[in-house]
């Protein structure tokens, strides 16, 4: 009896060890899982049609590897249908959380009701999107490009002032997109307080430099020495326009003050050349804010529905000073 009663006992040390084991090591998988707090985000990206964007990938990719996030990413080469075909595979893989930089406002619904549908939480970055159901993203985090115009059109107001007319030419971004409607209608919302303001030609340059150079060739071809200011609503397009300007044999930032927005590198290289006027800025080191922001989703807490990034504005003369702190 004295034996069986041993045994006994020791089987139920063994058992209680193991369990506790068992729960110990359970325990700590899950408290090493809450620790990192990793997850798998789906990235649909517009494209690489500039250097701001390559550098909002680069944040994006750079801020996902150094915090362990299993980041899938895909690159749109800016149409619609490739960015819907990349978000509807994110879906199907199920991932924890997608994000994407809308290559055009409208024509969402479909697919992110499919998101929806799947319980996936859908963040929407640097570009909003028109879709009048909310409820189909959680937040949207960028640049309040509306602003961008504003500051754009303050700052003509401001430094250029009018002995006559003052004739505006505009580089448009992509048609469509959320930057060029919004960045359009905050400047146009500035200057219609002046008359003597007019933007005689606009059209789209779709945010690159080649396209910006050949738009601005055509301006100059049909109005020549006329335009006073270009308006680029990006500084890749401001850089492409630059050129034309100059085979034209006229003195960009100078015979014609060059307005643009984003803050590149390229652009205050520019302005250090005395070739741009000013650069409004539009940061593009998204990946931590975004990451931060998924991971606050994913754990349950409110977010914001809008979160705007804090931007300035850069002339001319502090270029030289400010070029060393630029990181794109």
């Amino acid at each position: 009896m004295q034996k069986t009663s041993a045994a006994c006992a020791r089987r139920t040390v063994l058992t209680f060890l193991a369990t506790a084991g068992v729960l110990l090591a359970t325990g700590l998988t899950t408290a090493a899982h809450a620790a990192d707090k990793s997850f798998t985000m789906g990235f649909a990206q517009v494209g690489a049609e500039s250097e701001w964007r390559t550098a909002n990938s680069e944040s994006i990719k750079s801020t996902a590897k150094a915090q362990g996030v299993n980041l899938k990413f895909s690159d749109a080469q800016q149409k619609q249908e490739n960015q819907i075909k990349a978000i509807r595979s994110y879906i199907a893989q199920k991932v924890d959380v997608i994000a994407f930089s809308p290559v055009v406002e409208s024509g969402w619904d479909t697919v992110l009701q499919e998101a929806k549908a799947a319980k996936i939480p859908v963040i929407l970055t640097d570009r909003g999107i028109d879709s009048k159901d909310t409820s189909l993203y959680t937040t949207f985090i960028g640049s309040d490009f509306v602003e961008e115009g504003r500051k754009a059109g303050r700052w003509l107001l401001e430094n250029v002032k009018p002995k006559g007319d003052v004739n505006i030419v505009e580089l448009q971004g992509t048609v469509g997109s959320a930057p060029a409607i919004d960045r359009k209608r905050g400047f146009e919302e500035i200057i219609k307080a002046d008359p003597h303001y007019k933007i005689i030609r606009s059209q789209t340059g779709d945010f690159t430099r080649a396209k910006g150079k050949e738009v601005m060739e055509a301006f100059l071809k049909a109005e020549g020495k006329k335009i006073n200011v270009l308006y680029a609503h990006n500084d890749d397009m401001a850089i492409g326009a630059i050129q034309a300007i100059e085979e034209a044999g006229l003195k960009p930032g100078k015979d014609i003050v060059i307005i643009s927005i984003d803050g590149v590198k390229g652009a205050f290289e520019a302005m250090m050349a005395g070739k741009l006027n000013v650069t409004v800025e539009c940061s593009p080191l998204l990946g931590p804010q975004l990451m931060d922001t998924a991971r606050a989703v994913l754990a349950g807490k409110t977010v914001p529905k809008r979160i705007v990034t804090k931007e300035g504005i850069f002339p001319m003369d502090v270029a030289a000073k400010e070029f060393p702190n630029r990181k794109y």
